[in-house]
């Protein structure tokens, strides 16, 4: 069993108790809990951060949380290495932005053995033992993908983007924009780059497509969609569809940018906070229903137009003031918190 939520109540997940007179193993409050984060290089990651710090400040996480957070290197070896100096300081839980969806896996189940609770989220692993938490990434790859099929009638030339090399989530959104693409034959993939899921290597590699290929029908970007606009626009090519992450840039772009059209999908830094919370839970007796927590939220598009949406799934109209806000910064990503827990723009932006 999976569980889904709204995007504008993350925190309401079915949970299960367990029986009174359970003896807790784990230290009294405050938890030590780590943070173990294997890539910093974009505004998700940085907000990602700030929202744990605050979230874990505030009520009502203030007093039960010692957070700490650890930045590795980018890779897994460099990631695993910080674990095992982790696991050596014995806290009640580690949280896991992961680099590997396996590879993390013997060392994350030393974690366990040595009983530590384990909440993988946003970029999830596969070990058994770990809560994974993440944005249904199946549902929202499948909105964009049939977003753009219905925006192009069925047919034309699309660029895709590969993400992260070797990211969980990159290889998942290809492989759900692929299987989309099969049920339209009149779609061809002509090219692929990778975004690593900043605008200056999105602009660069879908300027380097443009270049190869005179037709361009839309674009797929895991990132921001900017760098695809800018590309698009120095290249004095016309703006095509592009689908891309709910930045808060990126919607004021799409909406402020004459002839652009868009399609945005929702990954939450604030699951860095739905992680502690989590964590705090189980650490206190109280667990989901499943070791798998699933977030489904909804689009944002300049373009309401009637889409194969996947089941309880839908897209909201990208609106200055409402849904997108020109007075805040462009590297936030939406929405800014939980429903739980106020968090404000400023302090998820660090200004």
């Amino acid at each position: 069993m999976k569980l889904s939520s709204h995007w504008i109540a993350l925190a309401a997940f079915a949970v299960t108790s367990i029986p009174a007179g359970v003896v807790q193993t784990h230290a009294a409050q405050p938890y030590v809990i780590y943070l173990s984060n294997n890539f910093v290089g974009n505004d998700w990651r940085q907000q990602m951060e700030r929202v744990a710090k605050v979230a874990a400040d505030k009520d009502p996480l203030k007093g039960k949380v010692e957070l700490h957070i650890e930045n590795a290197e980018g890779t897994v070896e460099a990631q695993i290495n910080s674990l095992n100096n982790i696991i050596r300081e014995k806290p009640a839980a580690i949280l896991i932005d992961a680099s590997s969806a396996d590879g993390l896996n013997p060392t994350i189940k030393k974690a366990c053995d040595a009983g530590i609770v384990v909440v993988s989220f946003d970029q999830t692993v596969t070990a058994d033992c770990a809560y994974k938490m993440h944005s249904d990434f199946d549902v929202m790859a499948n909105n964009q993908a049939e977003w753009v099929a219905t925006m192009l009638g069925g047919k034309g030339k699309i660029l895709m983007d590969d993400g992260l090399a070797g990211t969980p989530i990159s290889q998942q959104f290809v492989k759900n924009f692929s299987d989309i693409f099969k049920k339209y034959p009149g779609i061809e993939i002509v090219g692929h780059f990778n975004s690593n899921y900043a605008p200056g290597p999105e602009q660069q590699g879908v300027a380097a497509l443009l270049a190869a290929h005179p037709q361009v029908d839309a674009i797929l970007s895991q990132g921001y969609g900017t760098g695809a606009m800018k590309a698009l626009q120095d290249a004095d090519r016309p703006l095509v569809p592009i689908v891309a992450a709910a930045f808060n840039g990126t919607g004021v772009a799409c909406v402020q940018t004459k002839g652009a059209k868009c399609w945005l999908g929702s990954n939450p830094p604030s699951l860095s906070a739905e992680a502690i919370k989590l964590a705090v839970d189980v650490l206190n007796g109280t667990k989901p229903a499943d070791t798998t927590v699933l977030f489904n939220s909804p689009g944002l598009t300049t373009d309401m137009v009637d889409v194969k949406y996947a089941p309880n799934s839908s897209a909201v109209k990208l609106e200055l003031g409402k849904t997108v806000f020109p007075d805040l910064s462009p590297g936030l990503s939406l929405p800014i918190s939980p429903s739980w827990v106020s968090i404000s723009a400023k302090e998820a932006s660090g200004t």
